[in-house]
């Protein structure tokens, strides 16, 4: 099987694509993957670049993960628009997308609403999967206060964080029944 990530450091932070090959692998199952990402970037760098309308379309892939700018996410209206034209690539293929809900920041849980939201709002327009990061994110916090999510500049995930954000995303898949 083939994935491939969209996104910026939420995506590339701890290397978190190998860390869901792991999760995938020590669940029997072969994964590839690929990463499309640049900092600070979200979908409207994504759909205007080249190479993401060519791996997309060319990659032969099973899953693409798409990931928005998170800190700040900017206008609904242009993460929509830009979410349009890269899911008009992915029809068109026989991958399954899938959104990857970030998290706010530490300082801003009050802010995950919207951002749920956002992402919820998108995969029901384009009828495809939501993986609930953000929300997990929150609920782990709130559960295990122990264990630091977050980076030390309170926006970006820590090793523990990324390993959440994979293992959200292989749940979300249910890369398990796939085998």
């Amino acid at each position: 099987m083939r994935t491939l990530f969209i996104g910026n450091s939420h995506t590339y932070y701890n290397d978190m694509p190998k860390m869901f090959k792991d999760i995938c692998a020590e669940n029997g199952i072969d994964m590839q993957v690929t990463m499309l990402t640049k900092g600070g970037m979200g979908f409207d760098y994504h759909a205007e670049n080249e190479q993401t309308r060519f791996n997309i379309l060319f990659g032969d892939y099973d899953f693409i993960i798409l990931q928005h700018v998170a800190h700040p996410m900017g206008e609904f209206e242009v993460m929509e628009e830009a979410a349009d034209k890269i899911m008009g690539w992915i029809r068109q293929t026989k991958a399954v997308p899938c959104y990857y809900m970030t998290w706010a920041e530490e300082y801003n849980e009050g802010f995950q609403p919207e951002m749920s939201a956002r992402y919820r709002k998108l995969a029901e327009k384009h009828d495809c999967l939501v993986a609930p990061v953000g929300e997990r994110w929150w609920e782990e916090i709130h559960k295990h206060p122990e264990v630091d999510l977050f980076f030390t500049d309170r926006r970006h995930a820590s090793p523990a964080g990324s390993r959440l954000v994979a293992q959200t995303i292989f749940e979300t898949l249910k890369l398990n029944e796939r085998k």
